[in-house]
């Protein structure tokens, strides 16, 4: 399919008056890529949307990483079609959960083999710190600045962002520390020669603010809501060693990392490490909202979280979401979309490196396979620019056709994984256009 470059004013009237009838009614706080393009969107196909108007946008958000397999895939949609005409809901086991718990202690790395499943991300992580505190009888937490793990209540105190400011007080007992950004690093070091300095201040943290029982550190092996922020080799590794020193759980965050997101099928598998738990969820089900946990087996029969109904969900794995999640890792699986996503990834971030020096406003572009990031800067600085300008950038490629998370300087790239090579690249020329005007209006 072929998209058709042109620079229209939206939104369209039909997504005007559909978006309009809706804010009658709905509650504010909807994600910020929805309250600012203002479209109403009608169907997509393959990495394209198309909204009430008929205008059409290639796909570089993938509703932030949820739709692995894009729009419209035939196995995807007939799979929904004959479970839900089936049976939809429930927790007694049914053909596609056994096979899907299966897969999954067959794709995971080590010994994780024991799964669980929910309905959002911030459920999971939940249920693995309540697993984790379950396992070592000690309580406390480790979190990082820049992540992101949801907005409940029992994560929003190792949420390193403004998502928490004038929600607390906090559940106590959570601690956070700076992750390993080398970019803009904390200490205003620089990597190797700063010795690991991020990773020598989380053991005195450590020493010096907890009680020393902490049930588990938990980190993204990719930070996505901080700009797809990628550590240096050798992080994740030292994370393990903590935790191991500490008698406590390493759990990885990869509900955006996982399922072949990151050119291998999950994010630790680029350090070699096994965590002890494993979170996963948007683009594990293709678009239904599905989460869940891979745990060590010893780890998955602590008591109380093992107890009957002790860590159930009553629409977490039921019949619709089983199936949707069965069909979306096998289509992964046949369709080669793991090394497809490897493989499309680096000429995208090969073709986005050469931007540092081609366009003044982008400065360290990132990533791992189809989840990159790139910073958008004052000309000639490290300063992040203003959103004013981000907005006008991302209103501005929207209406060329491209839809991506621009409207923050910390620019997130994460598109279905089917997305077609001709797709992307096309997309990346509009955006480099659209990034050159830029640069040339803030100089004027």
């Amino acid at each position: 399919m072929t998209h058709t470059l042109r620079n229209i004013r939206l939104p369209g009237p039909k997504s005007q008056a559909q978006f309009e009838a809706e804010a009658r009614y709905l509650a504010p706080g909807t994600q910020s890529v929805a309250l600012f393009s203002r479209l109403c969107i009608d169907r997509g196909e393959g990495a394209v949307l198309y909204d009430a108007d008929g205008n059409s946008y290639i796909d570089l958000l993938a509703g932030v990483g949820v739709a692995s397999l894009g729009y419209d895939h035939p196995k995807y949609v007939a799979g929904l079609q004959r479970q839900i005409a089936r049976v939809h809901v429930g927790s007694f086991t049914t053909e596609h959960r056994a096979a899907l718990v299966k897969l999954l202690a067959e794709l995971a790395p080590g010994d994780l083999n024991r799964s669980q499943f929910y309905s959002s991300g911030a459920e999971a992580v939940e249920a693995a710190l309540r697993l984790a505190k379950s396992c070592t009888g000690h309580t406390e937490v480790i979190g990082f600045w820049g992540g992101f793990h949801g907005k409940t209540g029992g994560v929003l105190p190792v949420l390193g962002g403004g998502f928490k400011h004038g929600l607390g007080p906090l559940m106590p007992g959570m601690y956070l520390s700076p992750y390993a950004s080398c970019a803009r690093c904390a200490f205003d070091k620089t990597f190797p020669s700063c010795g690991w300095h991020c990773v020598e201040f989380l053991k005195r943290k450590i020493e010096l603010e907890t009680t020393k029982h902490v049930a588990a550190i938990i980190v993204e092996p990719i930070q996505g809501t901080a700009g797809n922020v990628v550590p240096p080799p050798g992080y994740l590794k030292l994370l393990r060693q903590i935790a191991d020193d500490l008698g406590a759980l390493l759990i990885c965050d990869e509900m955006l990392t996982g399922f072949g997101r990151t050119g291998k099928m999950f994010g630790v598998e680029h350090e070699g490490i096994v965590p002890d738990v494993m979170t996963i969820g948007k683009g594990f089900g293709g678009g239904f909202p599905l989460s869940g946990i891979i745990a060590r087996e010893p780890v998955a029969f602590a008591k109380p979280f093992a107890n009957p109904s002790g860590s159930s969900s009553s629409y977490g794995g039921n019949p619709l979401a089983a199936a949707a999640a069965r069909v979306t890792l096998e289509v992964i699986l046949e369709e080669g979309l793991v090394e497809r996503s490897r493989s499309l990834g680096e000429k995208m971030i090969a073709e986005m490196k050469r931007w540092e020096s081609e366009v003044p406003i982008v400065s360290d572009v990132r990533g791992r396979g189809l989840m990159i990031g790139m910073d958008l800067v004052w000309p000639g600085t490290r300063t992040l620019l203003d959103k004013r300008t981000t907005r006008w950038i991302f209103d501005t490629l929207l209406a060329r056709g491209v839809l991506a998370m621009i409207y923050n300087p910390e620019v997130r790239i994460n598109p279905p994984l089917v997305i077609e090579e001709e797709q992307a690249m096309n997309a990346l020329a509009i955006m480099k256009d659209v990034l050159n005007e830029a640069a040339e209006r803030l100089v004027a």
